[in-house]
């Protein structure tokens, strides 16, 4: 019988695989693997744009992500390069809380009286 544990991690582990810095490709990651490359941008947008990215704020689709480098028409090499792009073209959706900080005291426009001290 498998303990607790191990259905947990059974059931979490496809989709931890998907997802990296709170973005979740889904049935796009599996795509794009498939994908013959080299591509373009504009390539995937053509074959995948309507698939949907899962962001911890909403969702965007592949075209809403990638059709920004529409202009430049932007070339992938392999898979792992699509999907960086991805990552690093998902909009404000995909960020955690606006103006949050886990670095503590306030934002610079609270409006505080204290001066800043040098070291």
């Amino acid at each position: 019988m498998a303990s607790d544990d191990d259905e947990r991690e059974s059931s979490t582990s496809g989709s931890d695989v998907n997802r990296q810095q709170g973005v979740e490709l889904g049935e796009l990651d599996d795509a794009i693997a498939d994908h013959d490359y080299p591509t373009t941008s504009t390539e995937l947008v053509s074959e995948y744009g309507d698939y949907e990215i899962d962001l911890p704020g909403g969702s965007q689709t592949l075209e809403e992500v990638l059709g920004i480098l529409d202009q430049n028409d932007e070339r992938f090499e392999e898979p792992e390069e699509a999907r960086q792009a991805i990552y690093n073209l998902v909009g404000a959706e995909a960020v955690g809380r606006d103006r949050y900080s886990d670095r503590g005291g306030s934002t610079p426009d609270e409006g505080t009286d204290s001066q800043d001290e040098s070291f």
